[in-house]
């Protein structure tokens, strides 16, 4: 009877995990940018609108995050995936810096 409740418990748990993984995989691969793309400016200028507007549409901060979006990634070529975040994929993007030494690219 031990055995079964714990068998039970760990199939739960295991079903459980086994969603949230499935669960990240759509939120972040629905529309998000293939972050092979985005490695090391390879961009096209002209894409920057559109990739910055998927970036910037779920903040509630909208004009000054398409703003500095478009800033960053004419100098860089590069909007990391995602609505926030993975700025890593572009160093560039990444590293920038406001006057008080802040992130300047969302």
């Amino acid at each position: 009877m031990a055995s079964s409740k714990a068998t039970f418990a760990l199939l739960v748990l295991a079903m459980l995990l086994v969603s949230q993984v499935q669960a990240s995989s759509l939120v972040t691969g629905s529309k998000a940018v293939d972050v092979q793309k985005n490695k090391g400016g390879q961009i096209q200028p002209q894409s920057c609108t559109n990739l910055c507007n998927y970036r910037c549409s779920q903040t509630q901060y909208h004009k000054p995050c398409i703003k500095y979006c478009n800033l960053c990634c004419q100098k860089c070529l590069c909007v990391p995936p995602g609505f926030y975040g993975n700025k890593q994929v572009c160093p560039c993007y990444n590293n920038m810096k406001n006057a008080r030494g802040g992130p300047k690219c969302p």
